[in-house]
């Protein structure tokens, strides 16, 4: 019995088992009644057994490449959700930069309209000069008003009336000189900085196309590749389900055999054979828990597992929880996965970036040896450099993470990975 049990251990096929279960049953039917002959399980002759092991071999090889396919296939398919990332991670910036242009383009704006106005009321006062010169009869009327005083106190007090009178005039002249420079260069200025917020948006417009092109062809290999993990699955189950049939057929022979010999030495003898038992032992692996940090961090860590389940959002959350995702994910309400981050973080007061590469630059470094819980950790294509950043999660300690992790997944807890770690990063140092 220990053969047959071995052998459904390895493959961890069910119909397999079946078959063989049913085999080595009949096997043990004819112990007990060693005169019904036709039920004797017939034992492979040496050909059917080397037809059975060159069936074995030519699955052994064809398991071999298919997983190397397979390997293969799923490294195409990490690398373009990874550039895919980046690109996401290069509109976001893009989009945070046009957001201040564009502030910046209001504000020149404003002060535009502002000197525009100033310098309709220069004209106006410009205008009523003009207009009360005309009325007056001379653009000068300060000779007729000296001629046509009483005598010398009216002509010094009128004088005196008259000069002041010209100062103003001629400080409405400066006026409207100096508010129409203003007006010209604050429209400049306003036009410099609506070009420039205009510029980054066409930007950060090319960078979504191109971050909606990589996501797109990502998820259209991870289909294929499921596809062919699907038809490779099935081959493979056929083939161990042929493999395991041929052989549990030779081990119900071979234990019906070895059963009758038992049974033939206890008649002989009057004994029974002994047996004996092996047991396994477990193993557990313990790993230590990390020290606990500040209050920010259990908060953070907090507002983030009260999302765990939340669909994964390509683009998607804000400040204050999850938001409509981008490109094709737009109408998907989520978090990716420097949303995450930021949303959980702000929750205990502390800001931080919005992607993933700007968290890795702004935050404080911390080295794998020094992680601690409530640490941000993140994945790169190259990691020796941080320009390639395309993950973020966060370090719960005890070697897990808590993450959200790529298109059609959910939030979850899940293991700490080290292939592509790059580094950690401290939000509360």
């Amino acid at each position: 019995m220990r053969t047959r049990t071995t052998t459904e251990r390895a493959t961890g096929n069910r119909p397999a088992r079946r078959v063989a279960g049913v085999l080595v049953a009949a096997a043990l039917c004819l112990v007990a009644a060693p005169s019904v002959a036709s039920a004797t399980p017939t034992n492979p002759s040496d050909a059917q057994l080397g037809a059975a092991q060159q069936q074995k071999d030519a699955a052994a090889q064809q398991v071999g490449a298919l997983s190397a396919q397979l390997a293969t296939a799923q490294a195409e398919v990490d690398a373009a959700r990874a550039r895919s990332a980046i690109a996401l991670d290069t509109f976001q910036g893009k989009q945070a930069e046009q957001e201040a242009a564009q502030v910046a383009a209001d504000a020149a704006t404003a002060a535009a309209r502002r000197a525009e106005a100033e310098l309709t009321t220069a004209r106006a006062n410009v205008a009523d000069f003009a207009r009360q010169s005309y009325v007056q009869g001379s653009t000068n009327p300060t000779l007729e008003a000296l001629t046509t005083a009483d005598g010398p106190a009216q002509m010094l007090e009128r004088a005196a009336l008259l000069e002041a009178a010209s100062a103003h005039q001629g400080d409405v002249v400066v006026q409207v000189t100096a508010a129409e420079q203003q007006a010209r260069a604050a429209d400049a200025a306003a036009q410099t900085a609506l070009a420039e917020a205009a510029t980054l948006a066409q930007e950060a417009a090319d960078a979504l196309a191109v971050a909606e092109q990589l996501e797109a062809s990502a998820r259209a290999q991870a289909g294929a590749l499921a596809s062919q993990q699907a038809a490779v699955q099935a081959q493979l189950q056929q083939a161990q389900e042929t493999l395991l049939g041929l052989q549990g057929a030779r081990t119900a022979a071979e234990q019906y055999a070895a059963q009758q010999a038992a049974a033939a030495r206890a008649a002989a003898t009057r004994a029974t054979a002994p047996t004996s038992s092996t047991s396994a032992g477990t193993h557990q692996l313990v790993s230590n828990a990390g020290a606990g940090d500040s209050s920010a961090v259990e908060t953070a860590i907090s507002a983030a597992r009260r999302h765990l389940g939340t669909i994964y959002s390509w683009g998607g959350g804000s400040l204050s929880g999850p938001s409509m995702g981008w490109g094709v994910d737009a109408g998907i309400v989520g978090f990716d996965c420097s949303g995450l981050t930021r949303y959980a973080y702000a929750q205990a007061g502390v800001s931080i970036p919005r992607n993933s590469s700007a968290q890795y630059k702004a935050l404080p470094k911390v080295s794998r040896s020094d992680l601690q819980r409530g640490d941000l950790v993140f994945w790169a294509t190259n990691t020796s450099n941080p320009s390639t950043i395309h993950h973020v999660a966060i370090y719960l300690g005890d070697g897990q993470i808590l993450e959200a992790p790529q298109s059609g997944s959910v939030i979850r807890v899940t293991s700490m990975r080290w292939s592509g770690f790059i580094g950690g990063a401290r939000p509360t140092a």
